[in-house]
């Protein structure tokens, strides 16, 4: 069995406290070794290092997320670069653009934004980006900044933009999204995309593949994304494991993880 990497799981999110140690181990039976965890607003991030220490197949991302905005004060992009230099996760995020959800001052998110890819270059890091409804816009923030490398998470934009994208050196992740059968340009993505930017995902506990609609997700299930996108690709399950994986490991600089 190929080991999985979920790219994008909010594992240390209040869903999971009742059986956090359960769905971590049905995760493992599964493959998913080795999960990235993403941040959303400054103060969760003790939080999620404490979840993160626990395991060392757990990574962190610290970052301010768009949909928190209210949350976030300009203090925290200082903050930030404080966390970055003490904690050294393996990338900076979940931050982005969000055009989708009313009352999100399109302005201050473009500052938060902004400011977090500067911090991304200065490390050295790459950045998982949340871009809905606004992938033109994320583009052309990257562009500014220059430099930059990373993952456009949940994507759901048109296959230009993806092409745009991989010009950039970014990947794409795709999740539970793409197992839904209307889901018909995503599933064309999926199909025909380069293995080499693309990256599997979960987005636990939110965006549950089709199979479990209107339940909490879990790392556990980046297996039913694996199989939908192999069946699509008509590929073996294994061989669509070994490249994104390796994927994951490149751009994330992620070590082997043994388990005891």
């Amino acid at each position: 069995m190929e080991m999985l990497v979920d790219s994008h799981s909010h594992f240390d999110a209040p869903e999971f406290d009742p059986d956090r140690e359960a769905a971590l181990a049905r995760a493992r039976a599964t493959g998913v070794t080795r999960q990235i965890v993403p941040a959303v607003a400054a103060t969760s991030w003790p939080r999620l290092r404490d979840v993160c220490g626990r395991d060392r197949g757990l990574f962190p991302a610290y970052g301010l997320h768009p949909m928190y905005l209210a949350e976030h004060q300009p203090a925290h992009l200082g903050e930030l670069r404080r966390w970055i230099e003490r904690e050294r996760p393996v990338a900076v995020g979940e931050c982005g653009l969000d055009f989708f959800v009313e009352g999100l001052d399109a302005d201050d998110q473009q500052r938060y934004f902004e400011g977090q890819l500067h911090l991304a270059r200065e490390f050295d890091l790459p950045v998982i980006v949340h871009a809905r409804r606004a992938v033109d816009a994320v583009i052309a923030s990257f562009k500014r900044v220059g430099g930059l490398r990373g993952v456009v998470h949940s994507f759901s934009g048109s296959p230009e933009q993806a092409r745009q994208l991989w010009q950039l050196g970014f990947l794409i992740g795709l999740g539970g999204p793409v197992t839904y059968e209307r889901a018909n340009r995503l599933r064309t993505l999926a199909r025909s995309m380069p293995l080499d930017f693309l990256l599997l995902e979960t987005d636990a506990p939110d965006q549950p593949d089709a199979g479990i609609r209107g339940q909490r997700n879990e790392p556990a299930r980046l297996t039913v994304v694996r199989d939908a996108i192999a069946g699509l690709r008509d590929i073996a399950p294994d061989e669509l494991a070994r490249a994104t994986t390796q994927n994951a490991e490149r751009l994330f600089g992620l070590p082997a993880v043994v388990h005891d």
